[in-house]
């Protein structure tokens, strides 16, 4: 095998992450997806092809996922350099779903010249792979292709009919018909390029109304400690900090939102006296609840525990706890989708010998709960949760038994470096479009953000900055398509794109 290709399909794999956040040059994408297309079309045998779609995926995620390294600069029980050799061993896994999509395209599409079919069949291996992707092995949903057109929203838009894996094709369908472009059949490319500018125009008509007067209002509050701050000596800080920023209580009823992982004082009642200190749990929920008015609620993450029989500590969740007014627990989530090597290590009768751990600190791994949930809050109605990693999973966010009026996703982006919290609203923003739901997002560091169902950006509080965002609480959208049916929606555009280019392809009579 030649270097040359394979170098070629690095760049190109390079060169289409700068499609996402917080570049955002999205024709770049279309550019770099085209670049594998072509190289999968020159590709002498299916072995080469999957070769060179490896090597397109290895640079790729290497160069989107690099703020995976920065996780480990808070890690004391493995160096910091080990953050490097995990964001390319990452890269080594996910390039095999480029490289499938390279070999399906290969084995269905051989033909002296790239057309039309070629590019429906790489379009349904791309949709088919991707999706694999975000369920294998628990699934790692981040760097999906369709997320890309959020600053064109009208064709991010599209997600709410066919979802962001059946966008993602639409993208890869786009990218492989500029190879038609040469050969000048413009029909396909036409027809690509004609119908995302429609949707672009179009924009202001899928436009989601604003706040009704005198709507509950969101106060998310954004305190800018690092990751390096948030120890058990800190809480005082971290405390004195939200509470600057909590705002004070008006006539309109607030519903208050602070980040995951800020709350380290236990709130809940009949654990063992020495877990306490010496600090009722009382107390602790009436320091929050006097940030209250009558009509508040609290939304703060919190890492509630458990006991085995003998009174010791057995697990703990990652959750949210709703605290009104009256110093009362109203409500908890309990985090499902847990994230591996970080709140819970795979094998660990394997790694653990090795000298590997969770990047989050403590000597147990994290229970995780029951799936998405819905909690009925008074004065503000059905809301859903996800906490941080959970929102990336398209088609996975809801309650689909009580459909919710809006979605709170806290996170702990300080983990994630410069790349990772634009990536990680980029992606909240897709499950508001897909849904039809506002998403709010509450974070240590940023970006603390308030979504409209349509996806637009209604508030935000920058990366690394303190600070509070208080508007009216958005209305979520009649139930989209994607909402009713799902990753099927996907799956079956896959489909489409699959029968098109057999019927392309059938000898005529």
């Amino acid at each position: 095998m030649t270097r040359r290709p394979a170098l070629l399909a690095l760049l190109f794999g390079a060169l289409a992450a700068t499609g996402f956040a917080p570049l955002q040059l999205w024709p770049l994408m279309l550019g770099g997806l085209a670049g594998l297309a072509w190289l999968i079309h020159r590709a002498p045998t299916m072995r080469r092809a999957a070769w060179l779609g490896w090597c397109w995926g290895l640079g790729h995620f290497t160069v989107n996922n690099n703020w995976f390294q920065h996780a480990f600069d808070f890690q004391d029980k493995m160096p910091p350099v080990l953050g490097y050799f995990a964001a390319v061993g990452l890269a080594l896994y996910l390039a095999i779903f480029p490289m499938a999509a390279a070999m399906a395209t290969w084995r269905l599409s051989r033909r002296n010249r790239p057309d039309a079919a070629f590019a429906l069949i790489f379009a349904a291996a791309w949709i088919a792979t991707e999706y694999l992707r975000s369920i294998l092995f628990t699934g790692y949903a981040w760097d999906s292709v369709g997320v890309v057109w959020l600053p064109v929203i009208g064709v991010a838009r599209l997600s709410a009919l066919i979802g962001t894996y059946g966008l993602s094709g639409v993208t890869a369908l786009a990218a492989a018909s500029l190879l038609l472009v040469p050969q000048r059949r413009w029909t396909l490319p036409a027809l690509m390029f004609s119908a995302l500018a429609v949707a672009a125009i179009l924009a202001p008509l899928s436009r989601a109304p604003d706040a009704a007067p005198g709507a509950p209002l969101l106060h998310v509050v954004q305190p800018n400690i690092g990751q390096n701050a948030r120890g058990e000596d800190d809480q005082e800080a971290m405390l004195a900090a939200l509470t600057r920023w909590s705002g004070r209580p008006g006539p309109r009823p607030r519903l208050v939102l602070w980040p995951e992982g800020v709350m380290r004082d236990y709130l809940e009642s009949g654990y063992p006296g020495w877990i306490y200190d010496g600090q009722s749990p009382l107390f602790n929920r009436w320091r929050l609840a006097r940030l209250l008015g009558p009509r508040d609620i609290l939304l703060t993450g919190h890492t509630p525990l458990r006991f085995d029989r003998a009174g010791d500590v057995a697990g703990a969740s990652n959750s949210v706890f709703a605290v009104d007014s009256r110093a009362r627990i109203v409500g908890r989530y309990d985090k499902a989708h847990l994230v591996p090597y970080g709140e819970y290590l795979p094998m660990p009768w394997l790694l653990k010998p090795l000298g590997l751990a969770r990047l989050v600190p403590g000597d147990f791994d994290f229970d995780s709960g029951p799936g998405p949930r819905t909690l009925a809050l008074p004065g503000f109605g059905a809301i859903g949760f996800q906490i941080c990693y959970e929102i990336i999973f398209s088609g996975r966010v809801v309650d689909e038994a009580h459909r919710p009026r809006l979605i709170f996703n806290p996170s702990t982006d300080a983990w994630f470096g410069r790349w990772g919290p634009p990536q990680h609203l980029a992606q909240a923003r897709m499950r508001a479009i897909e849904e039809g739901l506002p998403i709010v997002r509450s974070t240590p560091t940023g970006i603390s953000a308030v979504i409209a169902a349509d996806g637009r950006l209604l508030a935000t509080v920058p990366h690394e900055r303190a600070g509070a965002i208080e508007v009216a609480m958005p209305p979520p959208l009649p139930p989209t398509p994607f909402s009713r049916i799902g990753n099927w929606a996907a799956l079956l555009t896959a489909a489409v794109f699959a029968a098109l280019a057999i019927a392309i392809r059938r000898p005529t009579l």
